[in-house]
């Protein structure tokens, strides 16, 4: 009998993954049967439940690489000393996280899939659990980011680390909201949007109209 490879395995797996990915953003969670999942990955039940025992193993799977994906963009963008200021450096997660492909899926489907991941944590305490794990993480990285902002002397506002944190998470959130209601938001618009809230009270306020 010949030898499985590794890489088999992991191709297996991932042509598992990209099917549900594709079934969940189109269909969401719950209207999504495992018996779509083996119709869309093109596989037997066999194959698929070697890997995954039910649709719930699916969800948790994704979810872990959703927030895995969102976390390895984030680092990659602060790698430089020092970092990018916060709307570049919201504009190259975005790009990266966003513009991530689901294989053979449209635009906005990975939003549409993080939405989904989302609201499931409201009745599933694992997945629950999952995304609190994720939002402490990325809440740790963004403040130790704004730590270090205020060491290069880029902010002089008298604001907690960890509140600028949380504001730009929610940012990132809304905007990932409105990437999967609408298709229609430009990564750009986040980017300069940010930019020109930064630049509030840079600039000598006009004389007050009379």
């Amino acid at each position: 009998m010949a030898r499985v490879t590794q890489e088999h395995l992991d191709a297996r797996r991932r042509q598992i993954l990209d099917g549900a990915a594709r079934c969940f953003a189109r269909n969401g969670f719950h209207a999504t049967s495992m018996q779509d999942v083996l119709t869309e990955a093109g596989l037997s039940a066999g194959a698929v439940y070697r890997y995954f025992r039910s649709k719930d193993e699916l969800i948790q799977a994704i979810a872990e690489e959703t927030f895995a994906s969102v976390r390895t963009a984030f680092v990659g963008a602060v790698a430089s000393n020092p970092p990018p200021a916060p709307d570049v450096l919201v504009g190259r997660v975005m790009t990266v996280v966003l513009e991530e492909r689901i294989a053979g899926a449209g635009r906005g489907a990975f939003a549409r899939l993080i939405i989904q991941v989302w609201s499931e944590t409201l009745r599933d305490e694992s997945l629950a659990r999952t995304l609190r794990q994720g939002f402490d993480g990325m809440r740790e990285l963004w403040t130790g980011l704004f730590d270090a902002y205020r060491a290069h002397g880029m902010f002089a506002a008298d604001v907690s680390s960890e509140d600028m944190a949380r504001t730009l998470i929610a940012v990132v959130q809304g905007f990932i909201a409105q990437q999967a209601l609408f298709d229609d938001v430009e990564i750009g618009v986040l980017e300069k949007g940010l930019g020109g809230l930064m630049s509030m009270g840079a600039a000598d306020p006009a004389p007050p109209v009379r």
